[in-house]
């Protein structure tokens, strides 16, 4: 790793003090005073070189190296950890950049791997070195030649969008979760104030909502500016962050769900966000928001042949379904293609999701009491990231062909598929 590394580790027994302070402040208020200045500067000789000698050690037993088949990573001081990671399993690898490390010049890498529940991390490395391990790790994921997997290099890659940063702020001020937020963050610490008068109990709720307003609106803003899509042969890539750069990958083949999600106040500028569910990965998000022609170009290269199908063509349930759900069930539609599964839902949020049936797993028809009563069904389809996709309140009879016929789809779909794995070059 990389000679700053010990920094990234150094900081954590003065975290647990501080843990400890905050838990008790009382206490901590009372054996503050009873210490003298001596015994201060006598304590802070003894923590802060333990703290340094901890950060070091952690360094010094962490090692990584790339074998024929798989990359290894030992760690740990006290208790050993050995992770074998095969390299045909990698589905991402990520580099992400926090503000200290950009200012540093290192870079550290996350690697996406089927079946895995979280993501290994390589901490820090130099920038350079971490690109060109990265793109080593690709070209042998690639199926490339171990001797020549390292002089693949960086793949080329050809800028698809860019979110301006004024379209990023205006989508984040028109988004119902900042305002609800906002609204939280001011309404609900004035009642506290007329029912206790108390005013550490007024700061104890502020703070917390007006940190949680300012990640819905500020946070979000900084971690997703300059938002960039580019497409090369190892997949979709993502730029994004002001002050924590990251670089993420979104694996070809590996998308299981396309959601293009309309909140009600971006419907008069045309705009949507598009989110994915990857499987083996945690990247979710493909463009916070875009215009919708363009947002669907972009569908296209993450589900080659796919057209998303326009709303018009979505059936709405029959009308006794708003016995079931009253006004809500116009929010509901459904739409099969020779290429995908359509569902939408939300009436002030829409959001249609789209599943090829090549990524389907399995299909199913849900009714309760209340659905037989009025000859209505649910049609769940499952996807290898371990999510459903529902066509709600629809009648008896149209679920049923439905079930059938994603059935056979999804059968003939995933024997004409192509294979999982990373796009090469020739």
């Amino acid at each position: 790793m990389h000679p700053v590394t010990p920094l990234r580790r150094a900081w954590a027994p003065l975290a647990v003090l501080a843990g400890w302070a905050v838990h008790d402040p009382g206490q901590t208020q009372r054996q503050l005073e009873r210490l003298t200045t001596t015994t201060l500067l006598a304590a802070l000789a003894v923590i802060v070189p333990a703290a340094a000698l901890y950060g070091f050690l952690t360094w010094w037993y962490t090692h990584f190296a790339v074998t024929g088949g798989e990359l290894r990573i030992r760690t740990g001081l006290v208790f050993r950890r050995t992770a074998h990671i095969r390299l045909e399993r990698i589905q991402a690898v990520d580099v992400t950049q926090p503000l200290l490390a950009r200012v540093a010049g290192v870079a550290k890498l996350r690697l996406d791997v089927v079946g895995a529940d979280k993501k290994d991390e390589l901490a820090f490395l130099g920038e350079r070195e971490a690109r060109a391990l990265r793109a080593e790790l690709l070209a042998r994921a690639a199926g490339f030649a171990p001797g020549t997997a390292h002089e693949v290099g960086e793949a080329p890659s050809r800028e698809l969008l860019r979110v301006p940063p004024p379209v990023l702020a205006g989508s984040l001020l028109l988004a119902g979760s900042t305002w609800g937020a906002l609204a939280a963050a001011l309404v609900v610490p004035l009642l506290l104030w007329t029912a206790t008068h108390s005013l550490w109990t007024v700061l104890a709720t502020a703070l917390p909502l007006l940190g949680a307003a300012g990640a819905n609106s500020v946070g979000r803003f900084v971690a997703d500016y300059d938002w960039t899509v580019a497409e090369s042969p190892d997949g979709l890539r993502i730029d994004r962050g002001l002050l924590d750069r990251t670089h993420e990958t979104v694996p070809p083949g590996r998308v299981q769900t396309v959601r293009i999600v309309e909140p009600v106040l971006w419907r008069g500028r045309g705009w949507v966000r598009v989110e994915l569910d990857v499987a083996g990965s945690s990247n979710s998000v493909l463009v916070p928001v875009a215009p919708r022609e363009v947002a669907e170009s972009l569908v296209a290269h993450v589900l080659p042949g796919v057209t998303v199908p326009p709303y018009a063509a979505l059936s709405r349930p029959p009308r006794r379904a708003g016995r079931c759900v009253p006004l809500w069930w116009r929010g509901h539609g459904v739409v099969v293609t020779d290429a995908v599964f359509a569902a939408r839902h939300g009436l002030l949020r829409r959001s249609l999701a789209l599943v090829p049936h090549a990524k389907v797993q399995s299909v199913r028809l849900t009714q309760g009491p209340w659905e037989r009563l009025w000859r209505l069904a649910d049609v769940q389809v499952d996807t290898g990231a371990d999510k459903t996709v529902t066509a709600r309140l629809r009648g008896a009879e149209e679920a049923a062909r439905l079930l059938h016929g994603q059935a056979e789809r999804s059968r003939t779909g995933r024997r004409d598929a192509l294979p999982d794995r990373w796009m090469t070059t020739g």
